[in-house]
Protein backbone atom coordinates (compact mmCIF):
# COMPACT_ATOMS: atom_id res chain seq x y z
CA UNK A 1 0.00 0.00 0.00
CA UNK A 2 2.82 2.23 0.66
CA UNK A 3 4.54 1.75 -2.46
CA UNK A 4 1.01 2.51 -4.29
CA UNK A 5 0.66 5.56 -2.39
CA UNK A 6 4.12 6.55 -2.96
CA UNK A 7 3.89 5.73 -6.73
CA UNK A 8 0.78 8.11 -7.03
CA UNK A 9 2.18 11.08 -5.38
CA UNK A 10 5.07 11.05 -7.42
CA UNK A 11 2.83 11.21 -10.50
CA UNK A 12 0.64 14.16 -8.74
CA UNK A 13 3.95 15.72 -8.17
CA UNK A 14 5.42 15.07 -11.26
CA UNK A 15 2.32 16.15 -13.05
CA UNK A 16 1.90 19.63 -11.35
CA UNK A 17 5.34 20.75 -11.87
CA UNK A 18 5.64 20.27 -15.70
CA UNK A 19 2.55 22.34 -15.55
CA UNK A 20 3.66 24.87 -13.10
CA UNK A 21 6.97 25.12 -15.60
CA UNK A 22 5.52 25.02 -18.93
CA UNK A 23 3.27 28.20 -17.64
CA UNK A 24 -0.02 25.94 -18.13
CA UNK A 25 -0.59 27.29 -14.23
CA UNK A 26 0.63 30.77 -14.01
CA UNK A 27 2.38 32.81 -11.34
CA UNK A 28 -0.03 33.57 -8.33
CA UNK A 29 -2.48 31.41 -9.50
CA UNK A 30 -4.78 29.22 -6.95
CA UNK A 31 -4.13 25.42 -6.96
CA UNK A 32 -7.72 23.51 -5.71
CA UNK A 33 -6.83 20.42 -3.54
CA UNK A 34 -9.66 18.77 -5.05
CA UNK A 35 -10.20 19.41 -8.38
CA UNK A 36 -6.69 18.39 -8.43
CA UNK A 37 -7.37 15.29 -6.92
CA UNK A 38 -10.31 14.52 -9.64
CA UNK A 39 -8.15 15.99 -12.76
CA UNK A 40 -4.98 13.28 -11.43
CA UNK A 41 -7.52 10.59 -9.83
CA UNK A 42 -5.65 10.56 -6.91
CA UNK A 43 -6.73 11.33 -3.52
CA UNK A 44 -7.33 15.18 -1.71
CA UNK A 45 -4.00 13.51 0.49
CA UNK A 46 -1.87 12.52 -1.88
CA UNK A 47 -1.83 16.07 -3.81
CA UNK A 48 -1.26 17.60 -0.29
CA UNK A 49 1.76 15.60 -0.20
CA UNK A 50 2.39 16.57 -3.78
CA UNK A 51 2.01 20.05 -2.88
CA UNK A 52 4.17 20.51 0.00
CA UNK A 53 7.16 18.68 -1.86
CA UNK A 54 6.49 20.97 -4.71
CA UNK A 55 7.26 23.96 -1.98
CA UNK A 56 10.54 22.79 -0.62
CA UNK A 57 11.42 23.97 -4.25
CA UNK A 58 10.00 27.33 -3.77
CA UNK A 59 7.63 26.43 -6.89
CA UNK A 60 4.21 26.36 -4.77
CA UNK A 61 3.49 28.14 -0.83
CA UNK A 62 1.38 26.98 1.07
CA UNK A 63 -0.92 28.74 3.47
CA UNK A 64 -3.31 27.60 6.29
CA UNK A 65 -6.91 27.33 5.20
CA UNK A 66 -6.47 28.98 1.94
CA UNK A 67 -4.34 26.07 0.34
CA UNK A 68 -1.64 26.45 -2.87
CA UNK A 69 -0.67 28.78 -4.94
CA UNK A 70 1.64 29.48 -7.78
CA UNK A 71 5.17 31.18 -6.45
CA UNK A 72 5.83 34.17 -8.52
CA UNK A 73 9.11 36.53 -7.60
CA UNK A 74 9.79 40.22 -7.97
CA UNK A 75 12.22 41.09 -9.74
CA UNK A 76 14.72 41.81 -7.04
CA UNK A 77 14.84 37.97 -6.37
CA UNK A 78 14.96 36.86 -9.47
CA UNK A 79 18.36 39.11 -9.73
CA UNK A 80 19.51 37.93 -5.82
CA UNK A 81 19.50 34.22 -7.64
CA UNK A 82 21.31 35.08 -10.59
CA UNK A 83 23.71 37.00 -8.39
CA UNK A 84 24.08 33.42 -6.32
CA UNK A 85 23.65 31.15 -9.39
CA UNK A 86 27.18 33.35 -11.04
CA UNK A 87 29.34 32.70 -7.51
CA UNK A 88 27.75 29.11 -8.22
CA UNK A 89 28.88 28.62 -12.02
CA UNK A 90 32.04 29.98 -11.44
CA UNK A 91 32.93 27.59 -8.71
CA UNK A 92 31.30 24.68 -10.97
CA UNK A 93 33.67 25.63 -14.08
CA UNK A 94 36.76 25.70 -11.81
CA UNK A 95 35.76 21.96 -10.76
CA UNK A 96 35.57 20.82 -14.29
CA UNK A 97 38.14 22.16 -16.34
CA UNK A 98 40.69 19.93 -15.32
CA UNK A 99 38.74 16.91 -15.30
CA UNK A 100 37.21 17.52 -18.55
CA UNK A 101 37.78 14.87 -21.27
CA UNK A 102 38.94 15.47 -24.92
CA UNK A 103 35.57 14.01 -25.82
CA UNK A 104 33.75 16.51 -23.46
CA UNK A 105 35.73 19.11 -25.24
CA UNK A 106 34.91 18.02 -28.76
CA UNK A 107 31.34 17.53 -27.79
CA UNK A 108 31.35 20.94 -26.43
CA UNK A 109 32.49 22.47 -29.63
CA UNK A 110 30.00 20.68 -31.75
CA UNK A 111 27.08 22.15 -29.46
CA UNK A 112 28.59 25.76 -30.16
CA UNK A 113 28.85 25.17 -34.02
CA UNK A 114 24.83 23.80 -33.65
CA UNK A 115 24.21 26.73 -31.12
CA UNK A 116 25.48 29.37 -34.14
CA UNK A 117 23.29 27.41 -36.78
CA UNK A 118 20.06 27.99 -34.69
CA UNK A 119 20.83 31.60 -34.02
CA UNK A 120 20.85 32.39 -37.80
CA UNK A 121 18.17 30.19 -38.47
CA UNK A 122 16.55 32.24 -35.74
CA UNK A 123 15.34 29.42 -33.57
CA UNK A 124 14.85 30.53 -30.17
CA UNK A 125 13.77 27.36 -28.58
CA UNK A 126 16.63 24.93 -30.19
CA UNK A 127 18.55 27.20 -29.21
CA UNK A 128 17.60 27.06 -25.63
CA UNK A 129 17.91 23.54 -25.40
CA UNK A 130 21.27 23.27 -26.63
CA UNK A 131 21.95 25.88 -24.50
CA UNK A 132 21.46 23.78 -21.53
CA UNK A 133 23.23 20.86 -23.42
CA UNK A 134 26.36 22.93 -23.10
CA UNK A 135 25.95 23.41 -19.01
CA UNK A 136 24.89 20.21 -18.64
CA UNK A 137 28.81 19.02 -20.21
CA UNK A 138 30.26 21.63 -17.60
CA UNK A 139 28.29 20.11 -14.27
CA UNK A 140 28.70 17.02 -15.29
CA UNK A 141 32.49 17.01 -15.05
CA UNK A 142 32.44 19.07 -11.89
CA UNK A 143 33.46 17.53 -8.77
CA UNK A 144 31.49 20.27 -6.52
CA UNK A 145 28.18 18.18 -6.74
CA UNK A 146 26.61 20.31 -3.92
CA UNK A 147 27.02 23.42 -6.10
CA UNK A 148 25.89 21.99 -8.94
CA UNK A 149 22.54 20.85 -7.46
CA UNK A 150 22.16 24.37 -6.22
CA UNK A 151 22.69 25.65 -9.69
CA UNK A 152 20.27 23.22 -10.91
CA UNK A 153 17.63 24.36 -8.24
CA UNK A 154 17.80 28.13 -9.25
CA UNK A 155 17.50 27.21 -12.75
CA UNK A 156 14.24 25.18 -12.08
CA UNK A 157 12.45 27.57 -10.34
CA UNK A 158 13.72 30.73 -12.59
CA UNK A 159 13.31 28.57 -16.02
CA UNK A 160 10.13 30.45 -17.27
CA UNK A 161 12.59 34.10 -17.26
CA UNK A 162 15.17 32.22 -19.29
CA UNK A 163 12.92 30.77 -22.10
CA UNK A 164 11.70 34.95 -22.19
CA UNK A 165 15.25 36.34 -22.13
CA UNK A 166 15.84 34.86 -24.79
CA UNK A 167 13.65 36.55 -26.98
CA UNK A 168 15.29 40.21 -26.20
CA UNK A 169 16.90 41.19 -29.23
CA UNK A 170 20.29 40.47 -29.88
CA UNK A 171 20.52 38.30 -26.88
CA UNK A 172 20.70 35.25 -28.89
CA UNK A 173 23.74 36.24 -30.90
CA UNK A 174 25.75 37.46 -27.36
CA UNK A 175 25.33 34.57 -25.65
CA UNK A 176 26.87 32.77 -28.12
CA UNK A 177 29.37 34.95 -28.18
CA UNK A 178 30.15 34.34 -24.59
CA UNK A 179 29.80 30.98 -24.47
CA UNK A 180 32.65 30.70 -27.56
CA UNK A 181 34.35 32.31 -24.67
CA UNK A 182 33.82 29.79 -22.32
CA UNK A 183 34.45 26.85 -24.94
CA UNK A 184 38.02 28.32 -25.59
CA UNK A 185 38.49 28.76 -22.56
CA UNK A 186 38.26 24.85 -21.48
CA UNK A 187 39.80 24.07 -24.65
CA UNK A 188 43.07 26.30 -23.63
CA UNK A 189 42.65 24.79 -19.96
CA UNK A 190 42.72 28.31 -18.73
CA UNK A 191 41.39 28.58 -15.61
CA UNK A 192 41.26 32.21 -15.00
CA UNK A 193 39.84 32.79 -18.24
CA UNK A 194 37.19 29.72 -17.96
CA UNK A 195 36.13 31.49 -14.01
CA UNK A 196 36.25 35.10 -15.99
CA UNK A 197 34.04 33.75 -18.88
CA UNK A 198 31.51 32.21 -17.06
CA UNK A 199 31.03 35.20 -14.23
CA UNK A 200 30.89 37.93 -17.54
CA UNK A 201 28.08 35.19 -19.15
CA UNK A 202 25.85 34.63 -15.77
CA UNK A 203 26.72 38.42 -14.98
CA UNK A 204 24.78 39.27 -18.91
CA UNK A 205 21.96 37.42 -18.31
CA UNK A 206 21.04 39.31 -15.24
CA UNK A 207 21.76 42.35 -16.68
CA UNK A 208 19.21 41.45 -19.49
CA UNK A 209 16.58 40.15 -17.28
CA UNK A 210 17.28 43.73 -15.10
CA UNK A 211 17.45 45.89 -18.25
CA UNK A 212 14.56 44.36 -19.70
CA UNK A 213 11.99 43.69 -16.31
CA UNK A 214 12.05 40.18 -17.74
CA UNK A 215 9.67 39.37 -14.32
CA UNK A 216 7.17 36.60 -14.08
CA UNK A 217 3.67 37.67 -14.56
Amino acid sequence: MGLIMSAQMETAYVYIKERILNNTYKPSQKLTEIQLADEIGVSRNTIKKALLKLEQENLVEMEENKGATIKSFTLEEILNYLEIREALEVLTIKSAIHQMSDADIKELGQILKDMEIQVQNGNFTQYSALNKQFHNIIYKSSKNIQSVELINLIKTQLSRVDIRSVLVPGRNQQSLEEHTRIFQALKNRDEKEAEEAMRAHISNVRRTIRDNHLILL
